[in-house]
């Protein structure tokens, strides 16, 4: 169950993955998420095959050991995500 605050949606304060249409992955706390995307606090950014790890790849292994922030806050624009999950759900 996540935080709730006044108008912010029911993933404020989960630790969420961004999959994004293009190669970025993003691991981040989520502030909120609206019509112009998904707000993110503490936030690692993977790019498919950096470091030789898929996509995939680094989510398991960030489920696993957690991530290391490149970002203190970032926006993904709603026609960039392709979808968001929580990390915890990760198995």
């Amino acid at each position: 169950m996540g935080t709730f605050h006044q108008n912010k949606g029911e993933l404020h304060g989960i630790t969420v993955i961004v999959d994004t249409t293009g190669p970025e992955i993003f691991v981040g706390r989520c502030d909120d998420m609206d019509a112009r995307g998904i707000f993110l606090h503490d936030v690692d950014v993977h790019r498919d095959g950096d470091a030789g790890r898929s996509k995939e790849d680094y989510v398991k292994r960030a489920s696993r050991f957690g991530v290391f922030k490149k970002y203190d806050h970032l926006m993904i624009p709603r026609d960039r995500i392709a979808s968001v999950r929580r990390l915890g759900e990760i198995g």
